[in-house]
């Protein structure tokens, strides 16, 4: 295991070097998200019954926050490693898929938990949260970070440049998060859309992360957890099928 814990070590590293960037700046974005959608819609849009807009805005922000910085960790770390050509030194070392998938996500968790705390420590401070299941947010966070890691690791051994990586996240990943529920919730929406939105994967992470943080939800958390996990195991597997087999990385 010494190969793993390396790599792991690296990654982590990596993006803990330049913390100004990549914990800092996603925490400031999502307070200026809370300030201007809080201050500017708040008193006109209504969530659930007895829970105010902000506190229904936080724990989406919170989410949105940990996916798009553990999409964002694996897939660069991973492109920049192909451009720069140093993968070599990742790839000769007797690392198996296993190892190599398992480092890059768990590095990519610890990044999106890492930005997640720091915007929850932040609106807390403006808005205490309640957090009437605490098991069920940090279940989610996990799941959700992992899935979006995987996604990155992914779009990493497919782009081959940056422009590539950079479609792949604003045509699919950024659609997917800002649609999936993170400033409304789906029952505000004509019953077409709320159709359309139970096919967003990301919906049920950021719906059953909010039950967590609120007690309420738009469907049962135990239906978003079966979604989630679903998809998280198939994605595991096809990215553990692309590693062995080497694709883009070997040949």
């Amino acid at each position: 295991m010494t190969g793993f814990s390396t790599l792991l070590y690296k990654e982590v590293l990596r993006f803990w070097k330049v913390s100004l960037q990549t914990i800092l700046a996603p925490v400031v974005t999502a307070l200026l998200y809370l300030l201007i959608f809080s201050h500017a819609i708040g008193s006109h849009v209504k969530v659930y019954q007895d829970i105010q807009y902000v506190h229904f805005l936080i724990p989406g922000l919170v989410m949105m926050s940990m996916l798009q910085n553990a999409f964002a960790n694996s897939s660069s770390s991973l492109i920049q490693s192909k451009i720069t050509g140093n993968i070599v030194f990742i790839l000769l070392p007797p690392l198996t898929h296993l190892e190599f998938f398992g480092a890059y996500v768990i590095a990519s968790v610890v990044r999106g938990l890492a930005v997640g705390l720091g915007v929850f420590a932040v609106t807390w401070l403006f808005i205490p949260p309640t957090l009437p299941h605490p098991i069920w947010a940090l279940v989610f966070s996990l799941l959700g970070c992992a899935m979006l890691a995987t996604l990155g690791l992914i779009a990493g051994i497919w782009a081959e440049k940056f422009d590539q990586l950079a479609g792949f996240q604003n045509f699919l990943i950024m659609p997917l998060t800002f649609l999936a529920g993170v400033f409304y919730s789906i029952h505000s929406l004509p019953p077409v859309w709320q159709d359309i939105s139970h096919f967003n994967p990301f919906f049920y992470m950021i719906d059953g992360f909010r039950f967590g943080f609120l007690g309420a939800s738009d469907i049962n958390p135990w239906h978003s957890l079966l979604i989630i996990a679903s998809c998280t195991s198939g994605l595991t597997l096809f990215t553990l099928h692309l590693l062995k087999t080497g694709y883009k990385l070997r040949h």
